[in-house]
């Protein structure tokens, strides 16, 4: 199909355009002509002066019959690194790049679904309602541009987030709260030869509220880890600091805060112990959401895909997205599979028969709107 070969055109030359998470700029720039070229208005914020990054977020909107609900759908134009110097390629029916860099697939293949719906919306004409696409830079380095969103710029309070993997057909309705731990326990220097009395051994205080901390696989929706640890300036000073930094999610909210609370808890007793100090901070980097099967933004998205053919796939995520932040400012999102596979590494691909179910997809999302369940 010509349409399918401009899709895969669009994508190549999106990711020709390097767009690494904090350079952005460039990239941001040619999706916005990209999008006014078809006829969109833009409305761009002025969120980089805030989050650092390269690009601020901005929304690409199309007209359409105001007695239907309004839909926005959503993708991120940062990638992981290596993302320098892309060259996409296909073969055996899939495209992917020449495995010394990432694709680039995630999150392009999402922009790429995008702009190809509104030439066939066109082309085919279509009814619609209102369609918002918002586009986030820094959806890797911590989800900055959604959280630096004016959820006010959207009109849509329903949408889809294009940024899973996985063959389509896979709705995400439940992922986890998420808080990273960065910790500092301080105790005192001392020779570890001739006098270590005088000392408090950070390392020890440490292990001592490690040791009696659950860490690993909590229970069925909760995990604890800690991933990374410094401290120390010899073989023969007895550890004055040490630093640690830790995770904690969970499907179940309340739970992640417990077990946050749990950790820090046992710091506090270990340097109450030895006479050390602590610092301890808990940060929320996502909040979770749970959507039952029933929702009506989950029947509608069923509805769709039964109705192309696919089979539905309801699944949980372990990690975090943009529509993480959209649910919890109050918009009601899922988060959808468009076809591509091994994300962050150089073996990423995309099949294009995947490729083009997901814009079939978005299309039928679009078409069934005036049927949206109230």
């Amino acid at each position: 199909m010509m349409s399918t070969a401009r899709l895969i055109q669009e994508f190549k030359e999106l990711v020709r355009i390097d767009s690494v998470s904090f350079a952005e700029g460039p990239f941001q720039k040619e999706l916005i002509q990209r999008f006014q070229a078809l006829g969109l208005t833009i409305e761009e914020d002025a969120s980089k002066e805030k989050t650092g990054l390269g690009a601020n977020n901005f929304i690409a909107r199309l007209e359409g019959d105001t007695s239907i609900k309004p839909l926005f759908f959503s993708s991120h134009m940062d990638t992981v690194s290596p993302g320098q110097g892309i060259q996409p390629r296909e073969r055996d029916g899939r495209i992917e790049s020449d495995q010394t860099t990432i694709l680039g697939a995630d999150d392009k293949a999402g922009i790429a679904i995008m702009i190809e719906m509104i030439q066939r919306l066109k082309e085919q004409q279509i009814p619609h309602g209102p369609i918002e696409f918002i586009l986030t830079a820094g959806e890797e380095v911590g989800l900055l541009g959604a959280k630096a969103v004016d959820m006010e710029m959207l009109r849509a309070t329903y949408g889809y987030v294009l940024d899973n993997g996985g063959p389509v057909g896979g709705i995400i309705t439940t992922s986890p709260s998420m808080y990273r731990l960065d910790v500092k326990v301080t105790g005192r220097a001392a020779h570890a030869g001739l006098e270590p009395e005088k000392g408090i051994s950070a390392i020890e205080v440490a292990a001592h509220a490690i040791s009696r901390m659950k860490l690993g696989r909590i229970d069925h929706e909760t995990t604890a880890n800690i991933g990374l640890v410094q401290g120390g300036t010899a073989m023969n000073v007895v550890m004055e600091q040490l630093e640690f930094v830790g995770e904690v999610r969970s499907f179940d909210h309340h739970k992640c805060l417990e077990q946050v609370n749990m950790m820090e808890t046992l710091l506090n007793e270990a340097v109450s112990t030895y006479g050390a100090k602590l610092e301890f901070h808990a940060t929320p980097l996502i909040t979770g959401y749970h959507f039952e099967e029933t929702h009506p933004l989950l029947v509608h998205a069923k509805t769709c895909l039964e109705t192309i053919g696919r089979r539905v796939r309801f699944e949980r995520s372990g990690g975090g997205t943009d529509a993480n932040v959209f649910n919890e400012q109050g918009k009601v999102v899922v988060n959808l599979s468009i076809g591509y596979d091994e994300i962050h590494t150089v073996n990423e691909y995309i099949p294009v028969d995947e490729f083009e179910q997901a814009v079939i997809l978005t299309l039928e999302l679009v078409r069934q709107m005036p049927s949206f369940p109230a």
